[in-house]
């Protein structure tokens, strides 16, 4: 029977089990300049015997930055970071892949370069307030791209993408989810564009595909997976109609022939009830290998494994608390408890001093 611990090869990446580190925002880059540090190389050692090892959101750029002290991959002192990050991870024989990441108009002129304004595909508020280094601020009315705006962020992507490789990771991940940049093209609710870009399921989704092509050119796509979140309304979004706009993406992100596709099954920090979505639909429509996310935990992941509902499961809390989780999975023994207050910002405490198994017993 196939389980979580079946190994599993994603594209052209062997993993020797089918658990995945989800991508996990932690805010522990050095500052300045958003670089990767000794305290995240031993953050992700720690965690290497996950199948894979999908980073934190790495920001393609300076106006891609939403959040404090996040690792970015357009810098050569970023690069260089990284690769410490992924040569210690290799030598430990675990598998990790980059998520390359603009947040769009989630952000702050504060975060910014001069104080710019957050782009957008359209010039729309969103609700809530901005993580800055002042502290909470509130959203600003961001700016629309204009068209010929667009290949340049499309190249930023190119760009993040042959940084990524020049630090010896596995492979990318495009983050199309939760509200950031990608998802907003994707979703009516904050696409009102009037060009090629925007109005119809296709028009929307484009922006997506043309990243998803041009990463591909760099890495082969092969080591190339892609993440989505339906229904998660996160950062302000949602979509009226998401099975259909998902199902397209689906059906033309598989002349890709992808690694993966990432979906985010549930609503993070959500209210109420969320939109109907079918998973399993989508699951059947894309060809090549799914990964599920959403608060599973180890029954739910073997079953869904075993049952052929995904391929792999990516885990994000356990992951944080639990250093050594594969190890716990396997044995069947108690997780370490989750100090929330300790996720964003700080040093080691709450992030590299959680205690492995042998410590505990």
């Amino acid at each position: 029977m196939t389980d979580l611990f079946t190994p599993i090869k994603l594209g052209s990446m062997q993993l020797s089990n089918r658990i995945v580190m989800a991508p996990l925002t932690r805010n522990r880059a050095a500052m300045p300049g958003n670089i990767p540090q000794e305290i995240n190389v031993t953050y992700y050692t720690q965690r290497a015997s996950a199948g894979l090892i999908i980073t934190e959101a790495s920001p393609i750029s300076a106006m891609g930055h939403g959040y404090p002290a996040t690792p970015g991959i357009h810098t050569a002192q970023q690069v260089a970071g990284w690769k410490k990050v992924v040569d210690a991870v290799h030598a430990e024989g675990g598998r990790i892949v980059l998520q390359l990441w603009h947040v769009g108009r989630i952000s702050h002129p504060s975060l910014l370069p001069k104080n710019a304004l957050p782009v957008a595909p359209s010039a729309l508020k969103p609700a809530g307030q901005a993580f800055t280094y002042q502290g909470l601020q509130d959203f600003v009315t961001p700016r629309a791209l204009n068209t010929a705006e667009i290949e340049a962020v499309i190249n930023e992507y190119r760009v993040g993408a042959q940084h990524a490789l020049q630090a010896g990771f596995d492979g990318v991940e495009i983050h199309s989810a939760n509200g950031y940049l990608l998802d907003q093209f994707l979703r009516d609710s904050t696409n009102k564009r009037f060009d090629q870009y925007g109005g119809s399921i296709e028009n929307r989704t484009r922006l997506l595909l043309e990243v998803t092509a041009t990463v591909c050119k760099v890495w082969g796509s092969d080591r190339v997976g892609v993440r989505i979140s339906p229904i998660n309304p996160f950062n302000d979004i949602h979509d009226s109609n998401p099975q259909a706009l998902f199902n397209h993406a689906a059906d033309e992100l598989n002349q890709f022939k992808l690694a993966y596709l990432h979906a985010v099954e549930i609503g993070i920090n959500s209210s109420g009830p969320l939109q109907e979505f079918d998973f399993v639909q989508l699951r059947r429509r894309f060809k090549s290998n799914y990964i599920a996310n959403g608060s599973y935990d180890f029954a739910r992941g073997t079953a869904a494994v075993s049952e052929n509902k995904a391929d792999c499961i990516a885990y994000g809390v356990p992951f944080i608390a639990n250093p050594d989780l594969v190890e716990r999975f396997k044995l069947n023994a108690p997780l370490n408890t989750p100090d929330h207050t300790t996720f964003y910002g700080g040093a080691e405490h709450g992030y590299t001093d959680y205690p492995a198994l042998d410590k505990t017993l």
